[in-house]
């Protein structure tokens, strides 16, 4: 009999039970779907860097490296169990043209090399380790996935012509967060064009136990072996793999998690709307004996049922939806992570919906005990046992149509139930805003003073060469003449050893020059201006245990330097481990030397782009913009999408929850409508007295949203952020969108539901519903 009943009332409700089933499904599916991208991520990562059998520590090195000196610590040193030198060919961009496409304007050091015979392998797309013929190109999978290169592309590379064979994987340089990009050519076609670029070595190892890497980078840095360019460890290759898919799942976790707040508010407003419906049956089935437990079971099976069938659906959705979702990461990283523990993740995650749903619908439940068979019967309501205020009387209405202040009125004396509405619009807000923000920062030119760059125009970037002075100083002499160029400042980064409050002595990049010109956003504190000053960045300053005013002693063969912490600052380059300082040191040889170049106003930064790139040959030349664009272009697209699906579910939600909403007051207002139509207002009065109900709630509800967006999720994608190296963390807001389009959109929404909403005052006849 309980199954027919709740057989009979769903079918009797389809319209309500529909959208009930589709919150508690997208509730289930965004769950689901954030706990299998979590899975397949970390598990692809894991997947492939093992297959790529990825090095524990990389030292790159622009001169010739003593490679019997290398061994020679490699041997003796216990961590050991396999050392390499590979080389890589860096080649100008502009050197480089595949179809149609020229790598002129790329930021990064593209280069070329042969395939590995012991570990660091550069792996096909099925995951196989490549051997290239003559005549054949693999290229980084960026560049496929941007559309720079197509499978059956002719290449030409200072005049050789190649073919596009296929694209591959490289576990240390996929993303592009890293610098450079290794194409893989067979081995005569390497021997051909050796003479036509710069050599960079990498030197590799890797180690018995990852928890030794920390000791065996100080032994590494104490033997005095090659250390003239960026060192990277295994960590690091894993969080740059990392951060573009794991930005966008942590948006999507902040999306799930509201929208099962939303699914939670939506079974509120079908139950209290039921219940108003049925409250004369009710009323009844209390007057005839029947208990209250055996009431709540008829009610609590049917969301029983939704529950499960919504579950099961949303855990459907999401396997399609991972599907398309899945694809950058199985393009990029690969098809890996363990199924098994992601479909279960996904299946406790669903499961803990469920659970928490038939808690919340037993404790809406309740209601029933305060439901008197009397006064239900009589009115075909409930009673509303809130307290309700006279303070604002008609008749002390001054300025506002009476329509509309009928409806303020409502709101006001019934807080308690719109607070639940309006709690749905703040959500809403918050999740078209939070990640419409974020992309937005990360979008923006700002965005580079979390990279440890200051707010110039041009960045220019020089590897260590041994003619290096020279080409910073023909680089300085150009600048000089040049009258598009207001300000400039060179920064040269070297490397030193710092002592740690253990007494270890850690490897520490210090970029130094005059950090003034161009600051980069300080947490705490400011630049270094004087010569026994020193600002770290977030990461190495929690490495190091050290403050502002701390002092951090530089070890150099037996001599020491006190530096006083002077501030600490954002910084995700370098693995978010870096430094600045002012004073001067030539005992050093310089890893590399970064110009940053402020133009006058009105001046074209692409045109100087390509002024600079033809004149400066050896250097890297990038406007800011396109700097930011095409390191983190890939986060920022994956942000993009995230934001984009959040603003269309946020709004869909909002639609369905407003009619709901509107749905459950008419049902619970029938006798007071009619009341107000047999003393003479009409339909179109009592309608734009919900309007404005709904629009003081849309008003408040947004505000509350833009302020706890800015605020609190501020605060959320702050800390998102700072597990890269930035603190600090501010929203870059794009006024247009958050404050003039976002609101219209939200108001749109809301109102059209409200109007459409409300015009089933027209259906509620005074014969029906007035009742003694």
């Amino acid at each position: 009999m309980f199954r027919r009943i709740i057989r009979n009332d769903i079918l009797k409700s389809r319209t309500v039970s529909f959208i009930t089933l589709v919150f508690i499904a997208a509730a289930a599916a965004l769950v689901s779907l954030a706990a299998l991208l979590t899975v397949h991520l970390t598990g692809a990562i894991d997947g492939l860097m093992i297959q790529a059998k990825t090095p524990h520590f990389l030292q790159m090195n622009t001169g010739q490296p003593n490679i019997s000196r290398l061994e020679s610590f490699a041997k003796k040193n216990e961590s050991v169990t396999e050392f390499q030198v590979l080389e890589f060919l860096n080649v100008e961009g502009s050197e480089i043209v595949i179809g149609a496409n020229s790598l002129a304007g790329s930021v990064q050091d593209n280069g070329f090399s042969t395939q590995s015979s012991s570990f660091d392998y550069l792996l096909s797309l099925d995951g196989t380790v490549i051997h290239p013929s003559d005549g054949e190109l693999y290229v980084p999978i960026a560049y496929g996935r941007d559309g720079t290169a197509q499978i059956g592309d002719k290449a030409v590379i200072h005049g050789k012509q190649f073919t596009v064979k296929g694209f591959l994987r490289d576990s240390q340089m996929n993303s592009l967060l890293a610098s450079s990009k290794r194409f893989l050519i067979s081995e005569h076609d390497y021997n051909e064009l050796k003479n036509f670029g710069s050599m960079e070595y990498l030197v590799e190892f890797r180690l018995k136990n990852l928890d030794d890497l920390g000791a065996f980078e100080t032994a590494y840095i104490n033997e005095g072996l090659e250390a003239n360019g960026p060192t990277v460890t295994y960590p690091l290759f894993k969080m740059m793999n990392a951060v573009s898919d794991g930005l966008m799942i942590a948006v999507i976790l902040l999306v799930s998690a509201l929208v099962v707040l939303i699914a939670f508010l939506c079974i509120r407003f079908t139950l209290l709307e039921k219940m108003e419906e049925d409250a004369r049956e009710i009323g009844v089935m209390k007057a005839i004996g029947l208990r209250t437990l055996d009431i709540k079971k008829l009610y609590l099976g049917k969301y029983t049922a939704l529950g499960g069938a919504g579950c099961i659906i949303g855990g459907g959705i999401s396997l399609g939806l991972s599907k398309i979702a899945l694809k950058n990461i199985r393009l990029t990283i690969g098809d890996g992570g363990n199924k098994t523990l992601a479909i279960s993740l996904s299946i406790i995650g669903i499961l803990l919906i469920y659970l928490l749903i038939l808690v919340y619908v037993s404790h809406v439940l309740r209601r029933f005990h305060k439901i008197s068979a009397a006064q239900a019967i009589r009115f075909g309501g409930i009673e509303e046992t809130g307290k309700r205020t006279n303070r604002l009387t008609l008749s002390n209405n001054m300025f506002l149509n009476t329509n509309v202040f009928l409806g303020i009125k409502e709101v006001f004396q019934r807080k308690r139930l719109y607070a639940t509405m309006l709690s749905v619009v703040v959500v809403s807000a918050f999740i078209i805003l939070v990640p419409l923000n974020l992309h937005h920062t990360i979008s923006s030119p700002e965005f580079g003073t979390y990279m440890g760059i200051g707010r110039s125009d041009l960045i220019i970037r020089m590897q260590n060469t041994s003619n290096d002075d020279q080409m910073v100083k023909e680089t300085v002499q150009m600048l000089q003449s040049d009258k598009d160029v207001s300000q400039y400042a060179v920064l040269t980064s070297k490397r030193f050893t710092a002592r740690t409050i253990t007494g270890r002595e850690e490897p520490i990049k210090i970029e130094l020059g005059n950090h003034s010109i161009f600051p980069v956003l300080y947490v705490t504190g400011k630049e270094p201006q004087k010569q026994g000053e020193i600002a770290l960045s977030v990461l190495n300053a929690k490495e190091l245990k050290k403050q502002v005013g701390d002092i951090v002693v530089l070890t150099d063969h037996g001599m020491e330097t006190q530096l006083v912490v002077c501030g600490i600052y954002s910084d995700i380059t370098n693995g978010g481990k870096t430094a600045k300082a002012s004073f001067v040191d030539d005992s050093k040889e310089a890893l590399w030397n970064t110009i940053c170049v402020k133009l006058s106003q009105d001046v074209s930064v692409d045109k100087k782009v390509g002024e600079y790139g033809k004149s400066l040959g050896f250097a890297k030349i990038s406007g800011i913009n396109g700097y930011i664009t095409q390191t983190f272009g890939p986060t920022i697209r994956s942000v993009g999408k995230a934001a984009a699906v959040g603003m269309v579910a946020a709004l869909f939600m909002t639609l369905l929850i407003t009619l709901l909403m509107i749905k459950m007051l008419l049902a619970k207002e029938r006798y007071s409508i009619a009341v107000m139509k047999s003393v003479g207002y009409t339909s179109k009065d009592i309608s734009a007295q919900y309007l404005s109900r709904f629009l003081l709630i849309l008003t408040t509800g947004v505000i509350l949203g833009t302020v706890l967006a800015n605020t609190l999720g501020e605060t959320l994608a702050g800390a998102l952020i700072a597990s890269f190296g930035a603190a600090s963390f501010q929203f870059v807001i794009d006024p247009i969108s958050a404050y003039l389009v976002t609101p219209l959109l939200l108001g749109g929404t809301v109102l059209l539901a409200a109007f459409f909403g409300s015009s089933g005052v027209k259906n509620i006849k005074i014969s029906q519903h007035i009742k003694e």
